[in-house]
């Protein structure tokens, strides 16, 4: 069991918060695993900036599991047609294309198509289950349903199925009292809506340090 383990909510785009939380926060070391829940990108400032970072720290050594959320879905969805690239630009999908300095994603350089088509739609240990949005516990395999894992706002969990674990996603902003208030059992919400800085009570990035089970918070600079 790794000693330091830190999972983080949604950052979309706010590359300078989530860099402060990640150093400064954190104080990321070697040792750590560090676990992303999705939706780097759209409507904040740098979309490319955070993926930048993540691969940067990737490349020096450190652990960095990241874990797909419904709007890097509408990203590798958007050249499927019309409404998918609609979608996508109502979600803040132009902002991600000016970061990158492109305006579809077939101009998108290999390197960050596959850092897209390589997240994880969930990831499980002994301890914890790990998913972007939340899990459909009525279904004969919870793990299965990756649509839900993408968008859900709305579970009930399974006690049984969690078997002792903890249920961690983001995707549904939580003010900061909500989010601080929460006990660490059974489901935990970790996105403290970062993006949304001039609304009351929310723009934090948060991080979950999950065994001293206690949250790290950074609030938005971008």
């Amino acid at each position: 069991m790794k000693e330091r383990v830190f999972i983080i909510g949604d950052i979309h785009g706010c590359c300078k918060t989530f860099r402060k939380l990640v150093l400064e926060k954190i104080n990321i070391r070697k040792t750590d695993e560090i676990y992303c829940l999705g939706d780097y990108i759209d409507r904040g400032p740098d979309s490319k900036g955070v993926i930048d970072f993540i691969l940067e720290l990737r490349n020096e050594g450190y652990a960095i599991h990241t874990l797909r959320g419904n709007h890097e879905q509408m990203l590798l969805q958007s050249d499927m047609g019309k409404a998918t690239k609609e979608l996508w630009m109502k979600n803040g999908g132009e902002n991600t294309l000016e970061s990158f300095g492109i305006t579809s994603i077939a101009q998108l350089e290999t390197e960050y198509l596959q850092f897209f088509e390589q997240t994880a739609y969930f990831i499980q240990t002994n301890d914890f289950i790990l998913v972007h949005a939340g899990l459909n516990f009525k279904a004969v395999n919870p793990l299965l349903d990756f649509d839900t894992m993408l968008w859900t706002r709305d579970f009930t969990v399974d006690k049984n199925f969690l078997n002792g674990r903890v249920l961690i996603h983001g995707h549904t902003p939580l003010s900061r009292a909500l989010l601080l208030a929460q006990p660490f059992e059974n489901s935990i919400d970790v996105d403290g809506g970062c993006v949304y800085k001039g609304i009351d009570g929310y723009g934090s990035l948060f991080a979950l340090n999950f065994y001293k089970k206690e949250f790290l918070e950074t609030k938005n600079i971008d």
